[in-house]
């Protein structure tokens, strides 16, 4: 299999063996070693590659699924569903991805919860606000203006979080604002060529949101949220030549 290993060893040794894995398996994935519809390297052939046990791989492997990146079939191993963008490099170090994707899955389960609250507790103040910030997106994206669009992004979600009348929801997110930000702006960096159909489908998700907030369905907005979050971090590898 010496066509199918990656260039370089990745060693486990320092920091957490299943990130070292699963930025490993993305870099040759965007470089690519492993192109699309190609199967991945066995389980014990990639945890011989990493030096690390079977069980780290297989949880890389489950988060490389997760992200939609991979597919198993039964009794015939993984394969490349599509390929992270090759530029993902050029904006972060491929090592900092996997930090990203736990912060989107904290998020979706912390989000969800938080709107369907919201949906249910809400009052006209919080609604305005929430107005508020969605339509300070709406400007920023018609006048293109990226940098606004994030900082907009990021209130409407605060706002949101405070509308679920538990302050715990709002530190949490407060805690995690800049990791939110900067998977915003790669996600945003990624889309260069289609800036603005991404910052659409944004604002369309968004208003799916606020919508559910407003009706007090906890049901649709905690969907909505989770549909949202899921596929901003789909957005995440998806480069300007990708459909």
């Amino acid at each position: 299999m010496a066509d199918t290993q990656p260039d370089k060893k990745l060693k486990a040794a320092a920091g957490n063996r299943v990130d070292t894995v699963y930025a490993g398996i993305i870099e040759s994935m965007s470089s690519g070693l492993y192109p699309e519809s190609a199967r991945l390297p066995t389980e014990t052939e990639l945890a011989q590659n990493y030096g690390v046990s079977r069980p780290t791989v297989r949880e890389a492997l489950s988060r490389l699924r997760l992200d939609g990146l991979i597919a198993s079939r039964r009794g015939s191993g993984s394969y490349v569903l599509r390929r992270p963008d090759r530029n993902i490099k050029r904006f972060a170090p491929i090592e900092s991805i996997a930090d990203v994707q736990r912060c989107f899955a904290f998020r979706i389960a912390l989000e969800s919860a938080s709107a369907g609250m919201a949906a249910d507790l809400r009052s006209t103040r919080d609604m305005e606000e929430i107005h508020a910030a969605f339509e300070a997106m709406e400007l920023t994206r018609k006048a293109d203006d990226n940098i606004g669009f994030v900082e907009h992004d990021l209130q409407f979600h605060l706002m949101v979080a405070r509308a679920s009348q538990n302050v715990f929801f709002v530190t949490a997110l407060e805690m995690i604002i800049e990791q939110m930000r900067v998977g915003m702006r790669l996600a945003l960096n990624l889309s260069l060529e289609r800036e603005r159909v991404w910052r659409e489908l944004v604002q369309i998700e968004h208003r799916e949101i606020m919508t559910a907030i407003q009706k007090g369905s906890s049901v649709d907005a905690a969907e909505a949220m989770r549909f949202h979050l899921g596929n901003a971090r789909r957005r995440l590898f998806e480069g300007p030549s990708q459909k």
